[in-house]
């Protein structure tokens, strides 16, 4: 991997972060981002103010998590991030503390068929065990959760969304904040309606096909 292209993932992570703070999605310095390029993986420093971040800010760490450049700490959720890519064939990875998926894990253990979107992310969108945040424990769980979908949310706490990419990884952040917004807006109404399993298969189906190829 050359070191320009490095460094433009390191510049799109950033862009990332700042993103899910203005689309709300995190507070603070809540919420981490990251990018595989080949071996090495470009992730979001600890505790650092996003609006702060420089490309020389993010730092690189192989697969084990070893930094092998940068000066700054990973973010306290890495093992996640190597998790993603490890066992879920991930291109990027997008970590947040979203409102209302965070409300909905306190209420239920998956998101219901409310819409087609959730072909998406490959079905209904499981809510992993809950963990303590940048625990081993925590990878563990959100793993269990996470298979055979692009995304999961952790209970009392927030979202992980994957992708090629990290503008996939985060369009799917957004959609699955805005799919769990839906599903309680529609609760607090009444009964929401769902799809059936053989629609949400049939729109999985047509979601492989989708978009400019």
């Amino acid at each position: 991997m050359s070191s320009s292209r490095l460094a433009e993932q390191r510049r799109e992570v950033i862009e990332i972060a700042r993103r899910m703070t203005s689309d709300r999605l995190v507070v603070g310095t809540s919420g981490n981002v990251s990018v595989r390029s080949g071996d090495l993986v470009a992730v979001t420093p600890s505790g650092v103010d996003y609006d702060k971040l420089t490309v020389a800010d993010i730092p690189l760490v192989d697969l084990t998590g070893e930094v092998v450049e940068g000066d700054l700490k990973p973010t306290s959720e890495l093992p996640m991030h190597l998790t993603t890519y490890q066992r879920h064939d991930a291109g990027a990875v997008v970590h947040t503390h979203s409102l209302h998926a965070t409300a909905l894990s306190l209420l239920r253990n998956d998101v219901p068929a409310v819409h087609y979107q959730l072909a998406d992310f490959g079905g209904t969108v499981q809510v992993a065990e809950y963990a303590t945040f940048g625990s081993d424990q925590l990878a563990e769980t959100m793993s269990k959760a996470l298979e055979g979908r692009t995304g999961c949310i952790l209970r009392n706490h927030g979202t992980i969304t994957i992708g090629a990419s990290l503008s996939q990884a985060y369009n799917r952040a957004r959609q699955l904040e805005w799919l769990c917004e839906l599903w309680l807006t529609a609760s607090r109404a009444g009964e929401p309606s769902l799809l059936s399993d053989a629609e949400l298969a049939r729109c999985a189906e047509l979601f492989a096909g989708y978009g400019q190829k």
